[in-house]
């Protein structure tokens, strides 16, 4: 508690280091905060390509909306992804990277991953915001939806700070964890349904219900769904789905920072 009030009272510091990382995120490039878009894009007509014209993947329309787009249907699952590995990818290596001010300055070192979580939020509403626009054209208005699609962005946000945290703690005693990270994300982008419906993998576990049980309610894949339920099919997520994902967001920020809070007097010595 007492370091939660500290982050709040430091809430100043917390927004300078927010606004540090999203002017360094595209710095010196030529397409600056354009980047932000290309590389979703990028990766939609490489996906669309291989899943949809050469292995033949064609999700079910959206329901209710009626929608059949498989670059749409990509999209809405790859964006919160996306926002999950690059914000953890890059939280996790905030407090090595700022070895020379953690070990001069006395501030909440929390704020390190945590303004990164944030720059990236800034990051998703912007993707999120031109996807909309494009399943607009499409038939799919999706403006009733988005306080929740908010409330499903801050919770996909605390739990990402929260496997953050924890990562960025071990980071600073074994640099071995960020090539295991980049090995454990890619076993879980093919494990999350975003390049195939659900329904093909439910079709394929349905005589293993427990395997079934565990991979319908894994972290991302319940982010996944709800972002499809609401951005492609048009409707409510689950109510099971809002509290399983509310477990897991509360679960990982309760963990993550008691792990950092504990071993984090031993940073300025260890960097």
């Amino acid at each position: 508690m007492s370091s939660a009030r500290e982050l709040v009272a430091r809430r100043e510091l917390l927004w300078n280091l927010t606004l540090r990382e999203l002017r360094g995120r595209y710095k010196r490039s030529i397409l600056g905060w354009a980047w932000s878009l290309l590389n979703p894009i990028a990766f939609m007509v490489i996906y669309t390509f291989a899943f949809s014209i050469i292995l033949d993947q064609n999700p079910q329309p959206g329901d209710p909306s009626g929608l059949s787009s498989y670059a749409l249907f990509l999209m809405c699952g790859l964006l919160p992804w996306s926002f999950f590995n690059v914000s953890v990818s890059t939280s996790m290596g905030a407090v090595v990277a700022n070895g020379s001010l953690v070990r001069k300055v006395a501030f909440p070192r929390e704020h390190l991953v945590v303004s990164t979580i944030i720059a990236g939020l800034f990051t998703l509403a912007i993707e999120l915001a031109v996807l909309s626009v494009a399943l607009a054209f499409a038939g799919n208005v999706v403006l009733p939806w988005i306080p929740v699609i908010l409330l499903v962005m801050l919770l996909l946000a605390v739990f990402s700070a929260g496997l953050s945290l924890a990562l960025a703690a071990g980071n600073v005693f074994f640099r071995d964890l960020t090539y295991l990270w980049s090995i454990v994300v890619q076993g879980w982008f093919f494990a999350t349904p975003i390049v195939y419906d659900q329904a093909l993998a439910t079709n394929r576990l349905a005589d293993k219900p427990i395997l079934l049980k565990a991979y319908n309610n894994l972290p991302l894949t319940v982010v996944v769904r709800m972002f499809r339920n609401l951005m492609f099919d048009l409707r409510m997520p689950r109510l099971l789905d809002f509290g399983v994902l509310t477990g897991y967001a509360l679960a990982a920020v309760l963990v993550g920072w008691w792990i950092f809070d504990r071993v984090e007097g031993r940073f300025a010595e260890e960097l």
